[in-house]
């Protein structure tokens, strides 16, 4: 990913939650069938500043590669607000608390 680009992203355990709680929601409440979801937005420029504020030392190197070109076919945002309201769909993780809990995963 480009160091500049922002692009939505989703934590896992928030993808997990996520088809939780619509496989939870009450159908009475559901008018649609397929839901997009997304959880936070941000770039590899602020992920990395974001785990310097763990790991001081941390150094970031971006080479661009095929996956490059995958990033940039993606959509530069994602509209979840059907999502939220029909079954109140609300992640967990921002950026922040993302970096930590995969920081401590990994």
């Amino acid at each position: 990913m480009k160091e500049d680009t922002v692009l939505p992203m989703m934590n896992m355990p928030d993808c997990i939650k996520c088809m939780i709680d619509l496989i939870e929601a009450d159908p009475s409440t559901l008018e649609h069938h397929v839901f997009n979801v997304t959880s936070m937005s941000f770039s590899a420029g602020e992920l990395a500043a974001e785990i310097k504020k763990h790991i001081p030392e941390f150094e970031i190197k971006n080479e661009h590669d095929f996956r490059q070109e995958i990033a940039d076919s993606w959509p530069m945002s994602i509209d979840d607000s059907l999502a939220r309201k029909e079954w109140n769909w609300q992640p967990s993780y921002d950026l922040a608390s993302m970096t930590k809990d995969l920081l401590e995963v990994l």
